[in-house]
């Protein structure tokens, strides 16, 4: 990272000046009298560990049930310790791991600090890692200003690693342990911040892998958000090292919030739920009446029960516009200006929406006095000295003074690096009383506020549009009231009528949702591992077996396997009831198992796609829910984003195939009261419109019928209904159903026994009797009772470990065939320089380092390339290359295509076009013309990207860059590594690569 002498001075002196406001303008006041709850401690001890073989002195440090420490404190604070502090800060002295799960704002950094004193006292080494680069330089700053000796790492910045205490991501610290670095050896502890980003879908494993393979004498102190189930985490810790774990965890707030909700486009705020955690929900139906005519009925539902509420001004009609809800923030920020209820964070869940709604509030109301915009003009005006004259011309750096000189700032990812670390000294100082910010401020950034505003509750999480879960929603509300300043913290929720009483709830009164294990593995950790279990005791199959997934399935397995039992009994009893019919329902049960064997084969789009026409009579079945024979409507295809292989069969494609099938339904599905039930086969059933899946259709008949224009009446629907009753009368022994073989071209020859089977059971069930109505009561119980049995059992088979060593033979056979690793899966030389690459798709740099396509090119063409690897935001602009770009993109996705293409014939699940697809060329052009000394300004024109989003992947860039050098002189290529070497000095210049406020 760029960091000359004057721009750290520069730095240093913005910090200063700001940090002697902060000391004279923040009053402190004693915080109102409460009873502090007891914490809850317990403390998880590895089978087989021997408690006698603690020698602790009891007098001193307390027992391990009852950790009291009655020593000298390593740390003196200014104020007394609550509670769970004082019970961390005992499993501390004894030297032994501890998570400590408190809400936002409690004092969980209280207890880091208190490790890192201990370890400086018994001069040993600790790490402190968190989950972001950002945060790791707000925590270097502040704990070097609190302990001296501290260093950093994150990958841009490397500052003193000699240092007693290193701070640095998670992700160094993965590395730091493949490599077996030597760092490792001094370290007696290891703080882990924000430990619930264990669950994060992309980068968890990286804090699994790291605790998996820290070295046993290491102790970690893990700090997180409240949790459900803290005590499975620290009992996974505990059987990982041989050691016990202590949990510490409170609910206690130090500071009480008061939520309320406002209607958007109405008048005044509902308190929704008092400090003692109470949800009012006859306030909530209230705001539904009076805001927007509306009430929930007996199941929950919305229902209209005064149309002609607030149609005065057409409010109704802008419940959900941007201009209403903006009008909405500015009335909400002059009541919190006039009640003297800031500094306040207003969360929205899009940047656009940030930057949007600052901009409109900032020319309607102001925070700051005449005195104070002085005094950010000139703090603004000190930071931005670190940046050259035509950087500080720049239209976001311009444009975003007159907003902070009224307290009003703006803070999300896409935001200029600089200008984010200068708005969170504003706000630190309370030169920002207003800031507009997406959720990841809440996400470890220590600023609270008096009052968090959310403009919304519905976010998009990647998938779908979806309510804020209880954690989202405890984790940003808990950034009102500060501690020892505040004594109360305000969260008001803008509502729109869409919201029920049970959602809303469950949001803001739901308990703390789990830690869940996103385990998963990638080339770059079977290579790492590969390499480094290399004459040790460890292998492939202990790191997965000791994977925090695997813990939590073998701990609920005594559970399922009683739940089991229970079910298996109960089905024993129904069936042994049901007498004579019980042999039709074993026929059944047999015809739906060849049904399923037979649809595995056939369901594959583009084999079936071409016969699911309107009119075609298909057959569902959803686990033991027979719905029978239907008539098929519509297909609707939707990328499939969740790579979940949602059409459950293999080679299912990148898209979801969703069908729209007229069903006959149980009497009184058509209500809207409840889910519809399959029909009875009774002159009662209604047929109605269901979405299936194409994964449950279990069959597909040669037979269609006319579809009417107009299902939305009743009686086309039941006319259906008579026609498909007929056919079935008329075809007693079955529908005939399309041939695998003949019809759909299906080589495999097992399919016709499947026909074959499936025609003899039809034609034995069609002799059996109509049950009668207990007996039908009965069979159905069975049915359900048979689905809860299969669920559990296929839910015990399926073992994480025996799914992952599928999937590690799989890509072991990729390994192998690209050369990384040899036939008795030792790692080769390629390999070994794709453990180097961790920023990008290893298998994909190494190909491209060596066929030739990084040699061919120039330096500035290399770097531009290379752009293509690294992940950026989502772009909507047609990007046009000259020759000299597309071509090298030309190679690089063919090589990419050809990588997917042994992956797949390796049985993994994956569509090498659009594996080849996925390396996209967003930023390449921005690239290339940064690289041959184009401005920040004009490169900006060349894509809709932020600002701060086109740093941010530059500096990914560079840090792949310096890897791919690195990787080059493993593979002896010392001319490719210096191209690499004078390629990124071409970047490594101006705005992009801006020393940080906090270094």
């Amino acid at each position: 990272m760029e960091a000359t002498a004057e721009g750290l001075n520069v730095a240093a002196n913005t910090r200063q000046a700001l940090k002697r406001r902060r000391d004279e303008r923040v009053d402190r006041k004693p915080p109102r009298q409460r009873i502090i709850p007891l914490l809850k401690h317990n403390v998880e001890v590895p089978e087989g560990f021997d408690v006698d073989s603690i020698t602790l002195d009891s007098a001193k440090h307390g027992t391990l049930h009852d950790p009291e420490w009655r020593g000298e404190m390593a740390k003196q604070y200014p104020f007394k310790l609550d509670p769970f502090q004082q019970a961390a800060v005992a499993c501390l002295e004894r030297h032994e791991s501890v998570m400590v799960a408190a809400h936002t704002s409690a004092g969980k950094t209280a207890v880091a600090e208190y490790a890192i004193a201990m370890a400086q006292r018994d001069k040993q080494r600790i790490i402190y890692t968190s989950p972001l680069k950002a945060l790791s330089n707000q925590k270097y700053r502040e704990l070097a200003e609190e302990f001296g000796d501290v260093g950093l790492m994150t990958g841009d910045v490397t500052i003193n690693t000699n240092a007693e205490c290193v701070v640095m991501t998670t992700e160094i610290l993965r590395s730091m342990l493949y490599r077996g670095s030597e760092l490792l050896r001094e370290v007696a502890w290891v703080i882990f911040d924000e430990v619930h980003y264990m669950q994060d879908r992309e980068r968890g494993v990286v804090w699994e892998e790291s605790i998996i393979f820290l070295p046993h004498q290491a102790h970690m102190v893990f700090l997180s958000a409240t949790l459900a189930n803290a005590s499975e985490f620290a009992a996974w810790v505990a059987s990982l090292h041989r050691q016990p774990c202590h949990i510490v965890y409170t609910d206690y707030r130090p500071t009480l919030l008061q939520h309320f909700a406002f209607p958007v486009g109405g008048q005044g705020m509902y308190s929704i739920k008092d400090e003692h955690g109470n949800f009012k929900a006859e306030n909530f139906a209230k705001l539904r009446l009076e805001g927007f005519g509306m009430q929930d009925d007996e199941e929950g539902l919305p229902i209209a029960v005064n149309p002609d509420t607030k149609k005065e001004g057409g409010k109704v009609a802008n419940v959900d516009s941007k201009q209403q809800v903006s009008a909405d923030v500015a009335k909400l920020l002059k009541m919190v200006r006039n009640r003297d209820l800031h500094p306040v964070i207003v969360f929205s869940f899009s940047r656009r929406d940030c930057e949007s709604y600052g901009r409109e509030t900032s020319s309607k109301v102001s925070f700051n006095s005449a005195e104070e915009e002085e005094e950010v003009v000139e703090v603004f005006n000190a930071a931005m000295q670190s940046l050259s004259e035509v950087d500080r011309n720049l239209e976001p750096v311009t444009s975003l003074l007159p907003m902070l000189k009224r307290g009003i700032g703006v803070h999300h990812s896409g935001l200029l690096p600089i200008l984010k670390e200068l708005v969170e000294l504003l706000f630190q100082t309370q030169l920002v009383k207003c800031l507009f910010a997406t959720e990841t401020f809440a996400m470890g950034l220590n600023m609270p506020a008096k009052t968090v505003i959310f403009t919304t509750v519905s976010k998009f999480d990647g998938t779908a549009s979806r309510w804020l879960t209880s954690g989202e929603y405890v984790q940003m509300s808990g950034r009102a009231g500060r501690r020892g300043m505040d004594d109360f913290g305000v969260v008001v929720v803008m509502l729109d009528d869409k919201m029920n009483t049970a959602a809303c709830r469950h949001m803001v009164s739901g308990a703390p949702g789990a830690l869940l294990s996103s385990f998963k593995l990638s080339y770059y950790t079977l290579l790492n591992l590969l390499r480094r279990v290399e004459g040790s005791e460890y292998d492939m199959e202990f790191v997965i077996a000791h994977s925090f997934q695997q813990f939590q399935f073998d701990r609920n397995l005594p559970k399922l396997q009683t739940q089991l039992e229970g079910c298996e009994a109960q089905l024993k009893v129904v069936t042994e009831s049901i007498g004579p019919a019980a042999i039709c329902f074993q026929l059944r049960r047999e015809l739906a198992d060849e049904e399923t064997r037979m649809s595995q084969a056939m369901l594959q789009p583009h084999k079936v796609l071409h016969f699911l026409r309107p009119g075609r009579l298909v057959k569902v079945r959803e686990g033991q829910r027979d719905w029978g024979w239907g008539v098929l409507l519509s297909v609707i295809s939707t990328p499939d984003n969740t790579g979940t292989n949602c059409n459950g069969v293999g080679n299912g494609g990148s898209q979801c195939y969703t069908l729209d099938v007229l069903l006959p339904c149980a009497q009184g599905a058509s209500s809207g009261r409840g889910l519809p039930s399959p029909g009875t086969g009774t002159a009662s059933d209604e047929m109605l419109v269901i979405p299936v899946e194409l994964k449950l259709l279990s069959g597909i008949s040669s037979l269609r019928l006319a579809v009417p224009s107009n299902l939305l009446d009743t009686e086309p629907r039941q006319a259906v209904l008579l026609q498909l009753r007929e056919l079935q009368a008329k075809y007693r022994e079955g529908l005939p159903r399309l041939d695998p073989i003949e019809d759909l071209g299906l080589d495999d020859l097992t399919l016709k026994q499947a026909v074959l089977n499936i025609q003899r059971l039809e034609r034995q069930l069609a002799t059996c009797a109509q049950p009668s109505e207990s007996q039908a009561a009965l069979l159905q119980r069975a049915a359900d009772l048979r689905t809860q049995a299969d669920g559990l059992r296929s839910h015990m088979n399926a073992s994480h470990l025996a799914g992952f060593r599928e999937e590690v033979k799989a890509r072991m056979a990729v390994l192998e065939k690209l050369e990384h690793i040899d036939k008795d899966g030792m790692v080769r030389l390629k390999g070994r320089a794709a453990c180097e690459i961790d920023t990008a798709d290893e298998l994909l740099t190494m190909e491209l380092m060596l066929n030739g396509v990084f040699n061919s090119l120039d330096k500035h063409q290399l770097v531009a390339l290379v752009s293509c690897l690294v992940p950026s935001d989502k772009s909507d602009q047609e990007v046009q290359l000259i020759r000299t770009l597309a071509e090298p993109l030309l190679q690089l996705q063919q090589t990419a295509k050809a990588i997917g293409e042994v992956q797949q014939n390796c049985k993994l699940p994956i569509d090498p076009e659009e594996f080849a697809q996925s390396f996209k060329p967003d930023l390449m052009d921005v690239i290339y013309q940064w690289s041959k000394g184009a401005t920040f300004e004009h490169i900006c024109t060349l894509t809709d990207a932020f600002e701060g989003s086109i740093v941010r992947a530059t500096r990914r860039l560079d840090e792949l860059m310096s890897q791919l050098q690195v990787a080059a002189r493993v593979l002896g290529d010392e001319k490719l590594a210096d191209l690499f070497d004078e390629s990124v000095l071409t970047i490594r210049r101006d705005i992009m690569f801006a020393a940080s406020l906090f270094v």
